[in-house]
């Protein structure tokens, strides 16, 4: 296949890009300078730029783009930041695609769009929830409208915390675990839905190459687990005690909105889609999906 990638320099898509020229596809980064070579092609999304050209060739459209939603705090500056990463460089790729007749279209969202379900279950028939997150999710998928409605076979990728120890959630917590600072945030009962990094590059090689799938899907693992769980878990994986408890009223004062929305809140969304369609992880439990981001 021939795949066009934004977002490719981010955790998930580093790793996707080697795993897909690993596998002997031809892969077309887009970047924001200039291209250093003919596996790279500029685009500026906010500008609606891009060479239609490169998506012509294309077998399939991998999105990624949008800043980090926990990265700084939530000012409303940022929070449109949040939101402009995410749905220009949808709406200019989904129109993109659309025009140039691309066969597949897959997307990032993520299971935010469920908002704070507390403990109950939910998949991806399950309703938008509110927030500002879930708010952004909807309208980051709701931008893909033009590929959905075109002949573009469209997946919408609903990613839970991807696991690594280079980015992302475990890669800020990794250092205050091993010196024993690692605590459960609030009451820790609030859900969260993990992946593995290695799952969730499979995850999308997957739909990537089954026509069957399209929509909604769930890119988590088959078991989340409540804060209080992934607290004892990262404990036992890195060896170290972790007998702190964050208040929520300290993490409110320390990171403002976002504790409300993206630390005391979460989601347990399981993967229905993926499991239905015969997608088989490589980790189905919190313990393993640790082990595989910090042991090796």
């Amino acid at each position: 296949m021939r795949v066009v990638i934004a977002g490719s320099s981010g955790l998930i898509g580093t790793a996707l890009v080697s795993s897909l020229r690993g596998d002997g596809h031809d892969v077309v980064r887009l970047v924001r300078r200039s291209s250093a070579g003919p596996d790279e092609s500029r685009w500026d999304p906010q500008k609606d730029r891009i060479d239609t050209g490169i998506l012509a060739d294309a077998d399939a459209v991998v999105n990624l783009c949008g800043v980090g939603v926990g990265d700084k705090r939530w000012t409303g500056a940022y929070k449109q930041l949040i939101r402009d990463s995410r749905i220009a460089a949808t709406d200019v790729l989904a129109e993109g695609v659309a025009e140039a007749g691309v066969p597949v279209f897959v997307n990032a969202s993520a299971v935010g769009y469920y908002g704070d379900t507390g403990d109950r279950v939910v998949d991806e028939t399950s309703p938008s929830g509110t927030g500002f997150l879930a708010d952004t999710c909807r309208d980051w998928e709701a931008a893909t409208a033009p590929a959905r409605t075109s002949k573009t076979r469209t997946v919408l990728l609903r990613s839970g915390i991807v696991l690594s120890p280079h980015g992302g959630l475990l890669g800020r917590l990794k250092t205050l675990y091993s010196f024993g600072l690692g605590g459960r945030l609030g009451n820790g009962r609030q859900y969260l839905s993990w992946i593995s990094l290695e799952d969730e590059v499979d995850a999308i090689k997957f739909v990537l190459a089954r026509d069957d799938v399209a929509g909604p899907v769930n890119v988590t693992g088959p078991a989340p687990v409540t804060n209080a769980q992934f607290n004892g878990a990262v404990a036992r994986t890195l060896h170290r005690p972790a007998p702190w408890i964050v208040p929520g009223f300290a993490l409110s004062a320390l990171v403002g909105e976002f504790a409300q929305e993206g630390v005391l809140a979460g989601q347990r969304a399981i993967p229905t889609v993926l499991e239905n369609a015969g997608f088989r992880f490589r980790h189905n439990t919190i313990g393993e999906g640790l082990d595989a981001a910090l042991m090796r």
